[in-house]
């Protein structure tokens, strides 16, 4: 158990969340000042919204929240790098004791956050946020999400079960966190690489309050495949496997064509001893060039070593600031 009373950060990644933004700052600023009350953090705590490149008014709501509440700071980047580069960018510029991520959604509950924080004065330095029940999704995502958790765990990935990017981490283990230089981020699996003692909150997600999914099925199948080439290597294991059965198939195939040859009358000449085995063969090198593509891929974009975000500007009460 800490020793001291923490600070705590609240960290938001937002892209386009003019709609939902007033809600969210009464939901998280009720959270805060219910943890200053009781003593559970200090009056060090910060909440810091990361505007990822939004093209509404988001950017705009966030600076004057921030010059008027001393509690607030809003981060602006540079661009639009994505949900996963934001929340980073956000985790690395806190300095509080403990981390908190949400989604500006609301769909998690702040409220549960006051439950994060006892789990880490208990002795939790990373706090998983799992949702009980996906009532509010359709039963196609609701089926294709768990079925993705299923087959990550049989892929050989460490992801808890329901959980997103609504978790605590302390000091320590975001430090650790930070010595993961990898280009391609696919948070959930690398905090359960670090390690440290962890717990698991329960909660029911909630319907979205404003404004809609930044998840369309496009952007949750590539995220699903980042996660799965960021901590597998099973597809490329995969691949030998399937090179071993198309030479097996097709020798079978070849042993088929001999014997219509031989022992029948009704062969074509030519037609199936070049066409089957060239569509089989061609069919499974495609596929085998598409996986070793998207690893060569990550390689690339790794050993570049490019930045994965640049901040244009931070906002605090009564001064702005460009970086």
């Amino acid at each position: 158990m800490p020793n001291r009373c923490p600070s705590l950060a609240i960290v938001v990644p937002c892209y386009n969340e003019q709609e939902v933004l007033p809600q969210t700052f009464v939901e998280l600023r009720k959270v805060l000042d219910k943890l200053l009350e009781g003593n559970k953090v200090n009056q060090s705590s910060r909440i810091y919204f990361v505007d990822d490149g939004s093209k509404d008014a988001t950017w705009s709501i966030l600076e004057e929240k921030a010059k008027q509440d001393e509690y607030v700071v809003g981060i602006k980047l540079s661009r639009n790098r994505g949900h996963q580069k934001a929340l980073y960018a956000g985790l690395c510029y806190t300095t509080e004791d403990i981390v908190v991520s949400i989604d500006a959604d609301l769909q998690d509950g702040p409220e549960n956050i006051e439950l994060m924080v006892d789990h880490y004065l208990n002795g939790s330095d990373v706090v998983y946020g799992v949702r009980s029940e996906r009532k509010t999704d359709t039963f196609f995502k609701r089926f294709t999400a768990e079925g993705y958790y299923h087959l990550m765990k049989k892929m050989g990935v460490d992801l808890v079960f329901n959980h997103a990017d609504f978790r605590l981490m302390s000091r320590r283990v975001l430090e650790a966190f930070k010595s993961y230089p990898e280009a391609n981020l696919f948070l959930r699996g690398i905090i359960r690489e670090v390690g440290f003692p962890s717990s698991i909150v329960e909660y029911e997600r909630k319907e979205r309050f404003a404004g809609e999914s930044k998840y369309p099925l496009k952007k949750m199948l590539s995220f699903a495949w980042e996660g799965i080439t960021s901590f597998s290597t099973v597809p490329l294991r995969a691949i030998t496997v399937l090179g071993f059965l198309s030479s097996f198939l097709s020798v079978l195939t070849l042993a088929w064509v001999l014997g219509i040859r031989v022992f029948t009358d009704e062969a074509m000449p030519g037609w199936a001893s070049i066409l089957l085995p060239l569509l089989f063969i061609g069919s499974v090198q495609l596929l085998c060039l598409g996986v070793l593509g998207e690893y060569l891929a990550k390689i690339y974009s790794e050993v570049k070593r490019r930045p994965k975000f640049h901040i244009q500007k931070v906002q605090r009460r009564c001064e702005g600031s460009s970086e």
